[in-house]
Order: C-alpha cells, then sequence, then structure tokens
C-alpha cells in the first residue's frame, strides 16, 4: 500500500486529462491562479483605507470596492503568471501552479484575468471613475511593468510596490473621490512598507527565484547590504506611520495613544530586521516577513479602531 500511494503521488500532474480534474481541484486552480489570499488582504487594505475616509459608512459601495478589490489584484495575478508561466516551471514553489502543471491552459487563465479585469474596473468605476483610474493603474503596472522588470533588474521591486500601495489609499479615494494628503500617506506608509516585506521574502527564496532568474534583493546577493536597505525601509515605515500623530495629514489623524501602539509595533518589527541584519538566515527573513504581514495588519485595524473611539 505505501509504495503504490508514493507511485500515485509521484504521477505529474501535467499527464491530468480535463475530465480527471475534480471540482476540488478546479476550485484550488481557480484560487492560485487569482491568488485569493493575497486578495482578501488587499480588499482588508481596501476596507480599512475607506473607513478612515468615510464619516457615513455606505454598504454598498463597501461591496463594490470588496469585489473590486478582489478582482483587481486576481487580474493582475492571471496576468502575471501567464506571462511567467516558462519560468515558474523552473521554480519549486510555483511548478505546481495551474499553468505550469498542465492543468489550466493559457487562453483559460487569459479569459479570467480579462473577465476580472472588467469587473474589477465596472465596480470601481460605479463608485467614482477616480477609483476605477487607479484600479487600472495598478493592473498595468503589476502586469506590464513590474512582471517584466523582475528577470531583468532589482529596481523591479520599487515599481511593484505602486500597485502593492494602492489598496490602502483607494479605500480613501472611493470614500472621498479625492486624492490628496491623506491617501498619500496612506499609499507611502504602505509603499515604504513593501521594501522589508518583499525583501524578506526575495531572501528566504533566493535560491528558487534564481532558478527562475529574478533579481529581487536591492544588492542581488544575501548580504549585508541588503540587509541594512531592509533597516532603512522599516524605520522610514515607522516614521511614516506616526505622522499622522503630529496633525500634517488633514483628516488623516491619529492619537497619542494609537500613535504609541504603532511605534511599538514598528519597534517590533525593526528588532526582526536588525536580527536579520546579524545573522543573515533564511529563518531570521521568513520571520521578518511574518512580522511584516502583523506589522501592517494590526497598523491598519489600530488606525481605524482609532477613529472611531477617538
Amino acid at each position: 500500500m505505501p509504495s503504490q500511494f508514493k507511485a500515485t503521488n509521484n504521477t505529474s500532474l501535467s499527464t491530468k486529462t480535463p475530465s480527471s480534474l475534480t471540482a476540488a481541484t478546479l476550485i484550488s486552480d481557480f484560487k492560485e491562479i487569482t491568488k485569493v489570499r493575497l486578495s482578501v488582504s488587499v480588499v482588508f487594505s481596501s476596507i480599512a483605507g475607506y473607513l478612515l475616509g468615510t464619516d457615513v459608512v455606505e454598504i454598498f459601495t463597501l461591496v463594490l470596492l470588496a469585489f473590486g478589490g478582489y478582482f483587481m489584484v486576481g487580474a493582475s495575478n492571471a496576468f502575471n503568471q501567464i506571462i511567467e508561466k516558462d519560468l515558474d516551471v523552473l521554480m519549486d514553489r510555483t511548478k505546481n501552479r495551474p499553468i505550469p502543471a498542465g492543468r489550466m491552459s493559457v487562453n483559460t487563465a487569459f479569459i479570467i484575468a480579462v473577465i476580472f479585469t472588467i469587473l474589477g474596473l465596472a465596480s470601481l468605476y460605479i463608485i467614482n471613475p477616480r477609483t476605477a483610474m487607479y484600479g487600472a493603474i495598478s493592473i498595468f503596472l503589476y502586469a506590464c511593468v513590474y512582471t517584466p522588470l523582475k528577470t531583468k533588474t532589482p529596481i523591479a521591486v520599487f515599481v511593484g510596490a505602486i500597485p502593492g500601495a494602492i489598496p490602502f489609499m483607494l479605500g480613501w479615494v472611493a470614500a472621498s473621490n479625492d486624492f490628496g494628503i491623506e491617501p498619500g500617506t496612506l499609499f507611502a506608509l504602505q509603499f515604504f512598507w513593501q521594501f522589508p516585506h518583499f525583501w524578506a521574502i526575495g531572501w528566504f527564496l533566493f535560491e528558487d527565484y534564481e532558478k527562475g532568474g529574478f533579481f529581487m534583493l536591492p544588492t542581488r546577493k544575501k548580504d549585508k547590504g541588503t540587509a541594512a536597505q531592509i533597516i532603512m525601509y522599516t524605520v522610514w515605515t515607522i516614521l511614516v506611520s506616526i505622522i499622522p500623530v503630529f496633525g500634517f495629514t488633514g483628516d488623516l489623524q491619529l492619537s497619542i495613544v494609537a500613535a504609541i501602539l504603532v511605534f511599538v509595533l514598528g519597534l517590533v518589527m525593526l528588532r526582526y530586521a536588525i536580527v536579520l541584519f546579524k545573522v543573515r538566515t533564511a529563518k531570521a527573513a521568513k520571520e521578518l516577513m511574518l512580522a511584516s504581514v502583523t506589522y501592517i495588519t494590526l497598523l491598519q485595524i489600530i488606525y481605524v479602531v482609532d477613529k472611531f473611539i477617538r
């Protein structure tokens, strides 16, 4: 029995015929091609930005924003996996994705990407045209600029940080139909946060990324130079996160208590960045990545709760 199971388990997924694919597999592939977890995190950020920017919560707008954000990220990731299909097959973390594994055709993925783009932009346009415009910019930069640059230059991370930072500010724009200092601050916060987060991922997946020819680290090496830049951008993230307490950011405000909590969260993340600088191991990088996710999630919760209890 064990040997039979092993033989079955090692069967190439690419040999599966459409009839052999179960409903569970199809659903799993759909979730994979659109990266559901990432999409949900983007929806969370967008909703947080909306709650910060609105005086009266409109459920219809909130639902449109949630669907629009989900479709927007799903489309971006589907386009990304189409473009990188030949590289994904080279890397352990991506070779079992639907396209390189042969479970989904490029045409099917493209149809999903186009439908998601249309549905996403339509949902955001109903809220207001400005929100849809930023959604369109996000999809374009991610699929047409960031993705091709990943195999050419580490500057790709800087480009990718732009669409990655849009969701938090998108919620505010959806609420106000305006781009000012408030959504600009939210954008800057998540923009700087992207670097320690993605460089940490690029660090502990360095060897796998190397197989696909991706340049994710700023020095192209797991060295002190990269670790130092991670610390620098973590510090910038902390500084931007507490700016609202000083009253310089219009309607985006933060109480002293909330600012202290956010600052402490930032120090915890900074500690993990410093540990990475000292030991420079994959384990330390993974711990920093997890700390960064915890940081941005709790920060957004603190910002929102502080607004409604202040």
